[in-house]
């Protein structure tokens, strides 16, 4: 389980990076739950591009689950004063390893059509391999696309 101080870094990024028009952001009990179980993981990172150390302000966080010889990215924030330094590609570096270190062969992810992130992603060589036609809820009541992407590792 994440000390309480890690978790508060995390909900501190969540709370500047996520547009709360989409509901893309989870509660605290959302992060505290996943994390309860022992196949979730995090990783904080500092604006310097460093593992965030104890009481170190966190510039941005991933927050993972491990499955068999896969890993799912469920979050990837960076806050807004810290994006276009190269966190995000930090993050993501230290996820693959983190995961090929747990035996996973791929990361999984999944987002909504029109997440600016997707460019971020397919830099770093995740590929489409799905989509669920009008998943997710958009803020005027209409639905749009959820795309589903993996990266193999190694």
């Amino acid at each position: 389980m994440a000390m309480i101080e890690d978790v508060d870094r995390i909900m501190a990024v969540m709370a500047s990076a996520f547009d709360p028009t989409w509901g893309e952001a989870w509660n605290r009990r959302q992060v505290e739950d996943a994390l309860a179980f022992g196949n979730c993981h995090y990783f904080l990172i500092s604006a310097q591009g460093t593992p965030a150390q104890d009481g170190e302000e966190a510039a941005g966080f991933s927050l993972s689950r491990t499955g068999y010889e896969e890993e799912e990215l469920l979050l990837l924030a960076v806050s807004p004063e810290y994006r276009r330094l190269g966190l995000g590609r930090s993050i993501l570096d230290a996820l693959r390893l983190a995961a090929a270190g747990r035996g996973a062969r791929r990361l999984l992810l999944e987002m909504r059509r029109g997440n600016p992130a997707q460019s971020l992603y397919s830099a770093f060589g995740f590929y489409q391999i799905g989509e669920r036609k009008e998943y997710y809820r958009t803020p005027g009541a209409g639905r749009i696309d959820a795309l589903t992407f993996a990266c193999d590792i190694g």
